[in-house]
């Protein structure tokens, strides 16, 4: 599509902050207005609409497509997206562990992992049922109804970037440990990608692993900082 408007400013609005192109509001592709919790995040994706060329990008725009998100499909279908992410709970990649012939693999992953699940037993007053290889382990419905409260408690746009999130990183606990502010993204980032990063410590450097990895990296990055902007 091509730029249609010279100017994108933010201004506050009577539900929030809005986003103006050449002085007029925008709203989200299903129409509903484009209502923003606090002013750092309009400031924010109007800075994304600025730094458009002549050609409007979508792909260089994240906070506008997670604050869309946001507003069309969490504030209206709030049950889907809520069991979407809670279904992390019964399959999360650190109850995980490197089968028996891995122990040096399964051995790292206690180091690294245990610590994550430690923070959320006495969080959340949860158990948690680890596994060796890939065959599913369910979880306590104990631990299930307990993570997926947490969940259906955080508001519309925490869901929207916590739905990219889990997406990213395979692991409701460890993006739980974010939302706490029990750990910061620099750190969670190698955690959730630790068989990966263990597997080119052993056999080398796949390249096209890194570039998608890379590119995952930067889209966790951005609902990071979604995340940050939205409860400033």
């Amino acid at each position: 599509m091509k730029r249609f408007y010279k100017r994108a400013a933010s201004s506050a609005a009577d539900n929030g902050f809005a986003i103006h192109l050449d002085g007029r509001p925008i709203k989200t592709p299903a129409r509903n207005p484009f209502n923003l919790p606090t002013r750092q995040l309009a400031e924010a994706i109007a800075a994304e609409w600025t730094a458009q060329g002549e050609e409007i990008d979508p792909a260089t725009m994240p906070l506008t497509a997670l604050a869309q998100g946001a507003l069309d499909q969490v504030a209206h279908e709030r049950d889907r997206i809520v069991g979407r992410i809670a279904a992390f709970s019964d399959s999360d990649m650190l109850y995980y562990r490197g089968d028996d012939s891995q122990q040096a693999l399964a051995d790292h992953q206690a180091e690294q992992w245990d610590p994550l699940l430690d923070w959320a037993r006495q969080r959340y007053d949860v158990s948690f049922t680890l596994t060796r290889g890939i065959m599913h382990q369910s979880q306590s419905e104990q631990t299930i109804t307990r993570l997926s409260e947490v969940v259906e408690t955080q508001d519309d746009f925490t869901l929207a970037a916590m739905l990219s999130l889990v997406g990213l990183a395979g692991s409701l606990v460890a993006v739980l440990a974010l939302v706490e502010g029990a750990y910061d993204a620099d750190t969670l980032w190698p955690l959730v990608n630790l068989e990966e990063l263990w597997q080119e410590q052993q056999w080398g450097v796949d390249d096209l692993a890194v570039e998608t990895r890379a590119i995952k990296q930067a889209e966790f990055r951005a609902a990071v900082q979604f995340l940050d902007l939205s409860r400033t």
